[in-house]
């Protein structure tokens, strides 16, 4: 295996300096700003140990808002590597695990393993990994196998495979009957209000290999943009790399959409646009992803939080009006 230039090497690590600075900003926004009536100011001097022992703002702080931005932060990060790997396996830049449904697919098996009652972690963690992979195969059976990678075929079968699995989510939510239903419905549209410190230490611990496994192979991804016969010509096993690369995404968004329900487009803002500044070498992008999406999802539970006067909107809201627009506009431009 060829070594990192050592130009290269550089290039990574200001990446990852940078989008991590950017990431913990953002971390620090999110755990400071809120409707408590505390300033921003008030929560970096208790951070900081200098102001007074409130027990209040303790609480706020470790139990509320921590929580919160640390799972919206995992949620970004895989979202947008999810968006990635799809990218570079599909060869399609208007793949996303929303669009194409896998998210969909995952939302499908956790709200049946919540109408069953099960618990989050396995229960409805595993009932979304079988519904991702459930659509994932769907999805490559309709673009007929070896012609996965057309643009247009593909494309077309995500929206027709997405469309399916929302049909399919609302019949389960109108067979619902009992106090599920206004849980159900708001975590469909993205909730990241209801989770403690004992969940998001679950999701990290599921999520963390999944990113080992894309850092280690990201070079692997740059091949196998080129193409099939490229990727072959360079000694990868096209066929175990796809296994191990769609099994791993697959694992990352299940967990991430049992914990957080529906959010779209974060896999296909992140990548275009990080894709546009560093360009296309998947080894700086795959640290920038985890950590850029990270903070853009915690931006986006922030205006969340922030923008109605009253309450709250779904997390989900927020990230659709800023993806969907682009959306459309990589769509006009790929035509």
């Amino acid at each position: 295996m060829n070594q990192t230039p050592p130009n290269l090497l550089k290039k990574i690590l200001i990446t990852t300096v940078v989008a991590l600075m950017f990431f913990l900003v953002t971390v620090l926004l999110g755990i400071s700003i809120g409707s408590s009536g505390k300033t921003l100011f008030s929560v970096f001097e208790w951070l900081a140990g200098k102001g007074d022992a409130d027990p209040m703002l303790h609480t706020i702080i470790w139990q509320i808002r921590l929580p919160r931005v640390l799972l919206a932060a995992m949620v970004g990060a895989s979202l947008s590597m999810g968006g990635l790997v799809f990218q570079a396996l599909l060869r399609n830049p208007l793949a996303e695990p929303y669009i194409l449904g896998i998210s969909g697919g995952a939302a499908i098996g956790a709200i049946i393993g919540i109408l069953l009652g099960l618990a989050r972690f396995p229960g409805v963690t595993l009932f979304a990994f079988v519904g991702s992979c459930a659509t994932l195969a769907l999805l490559l059976m309709m673009t007929s196998g070896s012609t996965i990678l057309r643009k247009d075929s593909l494309l077309l079968s995500g929206v027709m495979v997405n469309a399916f699995c929302s049909a399919l989510i609302m019949f389960l939510v109108s067979i619902t009957q009992d106090a599920r239903l206004h849980n159900i419905i708001f975590w469909l549209m993205g909730d990241l209000g209801m989770v403690g410190m004992g969940q998001t230490g679950i999701l990290a611990g599921i999520l963390l290999p999944c990113f080992i496994v894309f850092f280690l192979l990201s070079n692997t991804l740059n091949l196998m943009v080129m193409g099939k016969e490229s990727a072959l010509a360079m000694g990868i096993n096209v066929q175990v790399m796809n296994i191990i690369l769609l099994v791993s995404t697959s694992i990352m968004i299940s967990a991430s959409v049992s914990y957080s329900g529906l959010i779209g487009f974060v896999g296909l803002v992140m990548p275009h646009l990080l894709r546009l500044v560093l360009g296309s070498d998947h080894r700086v992008l795959v640290p920038a992803c985890i950590f850029g999406g990270g903070g853009y999802m915690v931006l986006c539970d922030l205006l969340a939080r922030a923008l109605p006067r009253q309450g709250e909107m779904p997390a989900g809201v927020v990230t659709a009006l800023i993806g969907a627009p682009l959306f459309i506009y990589l769509l006009k431009r790929a035509k």
